[in-house]
């Protein structure tokens, strides 16, 4: 679009809605962000009654509140103790329950900080895509999106086929790996879960309380079992002559303990976000440590097993020597259930990522368009759960670290946005703000950065050459975006796409 034409309509903008705006990093200006958020919600309401939905039927959609946002993010974490037993047989009891009670603040508090405070000030679907837009320009914004999305849809991928393992110990039929039964449970397991993503963020966050409960509640009556029998002495017991695998050990406790940040790209359908994100994301922090430390305190406790013993599954088997076969079989369950539930939250979360994205100007419009009954981002949940299941059927060694090195990438440009904000925007209003002056948040953000540089560094070549391949993908996915803008090939969100062509070209 032609510059000058560009300035005057922002000019009158600026002058009809008497607001001062805020410079985008980029080049380009944006009004302050409660006049974006009114705009963003008018555009929503029109493409509603575009695509078969009304303004009032945007209006009556029931948003997140406190108790589904937390469990929702709790699956998005954790999903319960399932996996963190090759912690123990990486580096011993010691360590695993330090790791496990320490790295839940030192990783998820600066982590989840980040995440209240921009939340509440760019509070649009696509959350840490917007911030990174805002900082650095829609290219930042577009590459963080891919870094994000493609490790987010290769952790959906897993959670079918992990329920498939569980059922496996039934049926049978459904273990053998590449057989039509096996392949058939992973397809409709996807498509099922995703009609049940399609029904909306409402449903899908009260029955993450629900799988949540029922999945947690076999681990709180294990634990309560295993207290007579524990013996603190095993907490603290040193293998001798056997030497730790750190990388493993490292590896674990950062499968386990993060997307902390995968919520606020739902911040859009959040109610009251400046309050509601700081408080879930609080109490998820608690749950989340409580949820590893005491299951691992009576596992180790309560049971004799060497390292050897303690490969994925050994908690299931340590319920059945403290409480029976019951609890064992429950705990089994439990880790069906808890895929159910990893995958709807993630399933979510990859999908307004796409909205948002869409929102942004950054994707097509069609990945923002929404159902009429539900008012759910159907064209981005069929894309989503499409990919995922693309993605299941390959070989899962170095795709899953090349998903661990692409997250980590982009937890360091959305650090890297957020101090920049704080620097060059100080005056962006943020209805929360962590208490810390700019220096204090550069050492709070430091910690975890540390963390995801030790994740980047210790990956093998061909993760180094797949995590290269994909960022080169996302970089030729803007261009060619942005080639699709100009030429009006496929149609963009008009106020968003002038934005993003602007930053584009400067």
């Amino acid at each position: 679009m032609n510059q000058e034409i560009q300035i005057t309509t922002r000019q009158a903008s600026q002058q009809r809605h008497q607001q001062k705006e805020l410079p985008r990093e980029d080049g380009t200006t944006l009004q302050d962000h409660t006049s974006q958020d009114e705009q963003q919600q008018q555009q929503q309401q029109e493409q509603g009654c575009r695509h078969g939905g009304s303004a009032a039927s945007h209006h009556r959609q029931s948003k997140l509140t406190v108790l589904p946002l937390v469990f929702l993010i709790y699956f998005e974490v954790a999903g319960g103790p399932y996996g963190s037993e090759q912690a123990a047989r990486a580096a011993g009891p010691l360590f695993t329950l330090l790791g496990f009670l320490v790295f839940p603040f030192a990783w998820g508090v600066p982590e989840s900080l980040v995440t209240a405070e921009l939340s509440s000030a760019l509070p649009g679907n696509g959350g840490f895509v917007r911030w990174a837009d805002r900082a650095f320009g829609p290219l930042a914004g577009s590459l963080l999106g891919t870094w994000k999305y493609l490790s987010c849809v290769i952790n959906i991928a897993a959670y079918p086929a992990l329920a498939a393992d569980y059922l496996g110990r039934v049926i049978p039929a459904v273990a053998d790996t590449g057989g039509r039964t096996r392949t058939g449970t992973v397809v409709g397991m996807t498509v099922l879960l995703s009609l049940v993503n399609y029904t909306g963020l409402s449903i899908v966050g009260w029955g993450a309380v629900a799988l949540g409960f029922a999945s947690l509640a076999p681990f709180v009556l294990m634990t309560a079992m295993a207290a007579p029998k524990m013996r603190p002495r095993r907490w603290t017991v040193q293998v001798q002559g056997r030497r730790k695998d750190w990388r493993l050990f490292f590896n674990t406790l950062f499968w386990n303990l993060n997307y902390w940040d995968s919520a606020s790209t739902m911040a859009g359908e959040v109610e009251r976000p400046e309050r509601t994100f700081p408080l879930a994301l609080a109490v998820a922090v608690v749950l989340i440590a409580v949820n590893y430390v005491l299951p691992l305190m009576a596992a180790i406790g309560a049971t004799d097993a060497q390292p050897d013993s303690w490969a994925n599954g050994y908690l299931a088997d340590a319920a059945g020597i403290i409480g029976g076969s019951w609890l064992k079989y429950w705990i089994e369950a439990g880790a069906v259930l808890s895929s159910v539930g990893m995958f709807e939250a993630q399933l979510s979360s990859g999908a307004y990522q796409l909205l948002g994205m869409a929102d942004l100007g950054l994707l097509p419009a069609v990945f923002a368009r929404r159902g009429t009954r539900f008012r759910t981002p159907w064209i981005a949940i069929a894309a989503s759960a499409a990919v995922s299941l693309a993605v299941s059927f390959l070989s899962f060694d170095d795709v899953v670290a090349t998903a661990n090195f692409l997250y980590s990438l982009g937890t360091l440009l959305e650090f890297a946005a957020f101090l920049w904000l704080r620097a060059r925007q100080p005056d962006l209003k943020r209805p929360y703000r962590v208490p810390l002056p700019l220096p204090a948040l550069a050492a709070m953000c430091a910690v975890p950065s540390g963390f995801l540089a030790y994740v980047c560094v210790v990956a093998r070549w061909r993760v180094f050459a797949l995590a290269g391949a994909l960022t080169a993908l996302g970089v030729s996915l803007h261009g060619a975006m942005r080639l699709c803008r100009t030429n009006k090939w496929l149609k963009f969100n008009a106020a968003a796409a002038e934005d993003a062509s602007a930053g584009d070209h400067v």
